[in-house]
């Protein structure tokens, strides 16, 4: 394949996953008026850490495991979301002119993908630590939950 289709695959790739991170982020779950507040997040978080002790009857070593995954997940969500108060107007601002902004969208693109790669060993450590932290019961539902593609707020 010649070098400019390739970067140009590369390039519409990268677009494409920034341009949809940044509008879930901008409208995700039931609230469409933009990213979860700092107490909704809190209180979602709250019900997650709760959820996940009680099915995994985790003692208290693994839940404080578990509480430092979940500062590591909100690290990156914000530095992930940035200083970006509505997604929607940043994305919009790349077609507002008569050109499309390649610039802007790449720098973008940059950004996101400077955040993902700075803090992602940090998630990984601390995700690894908690599964660690497992007994083999313990994981073996972790498996299980997994392989059915349900996520920790599924009912049943």
């Amino acid at each position: 394949m010649k070098p400019w289709i390739k970067r140009s695959l590369m390039a519409f790739t990268g677009i494409s996953i920034a341009i949809g991170g940044l509008a879930a982020c901008g409208s995700h779950g039931h609230h469409a008026r933009g990213p979860m507040s700092a107490e909704k997040m809190a209180e979602v978080r709250g019900k997650v850490i709760e959820r996940v002790t009680s099915k995994l009857d985790l003692n208290a070593e693994q839940q404080q495991k578990l509480n430092v995954l979940a500062d590591k997940l909100q690290a990156q969500r914000t530095a992930l979301i940035g200083q970006t108060t509505d997604p929607r107007a940043e994305l919009g601002s790349l077609v507002a002119g008569e050109k499309f902004d390649r610039a802007r969208a790449l720098n973008l693109i940059d950004e996101k993908t400077r955040v993902v790669q700075v803090s992602s060993p940090e998630v990984i450590t601390a995700l690894a630590d908690f599964y660690d932290s497992l007994n083999p019961t313990q994981q073996a539902e972790v498996r299980e939950r997994m392989q059915k593609r349900k996520g920790w707020f599924s009912r049943g």
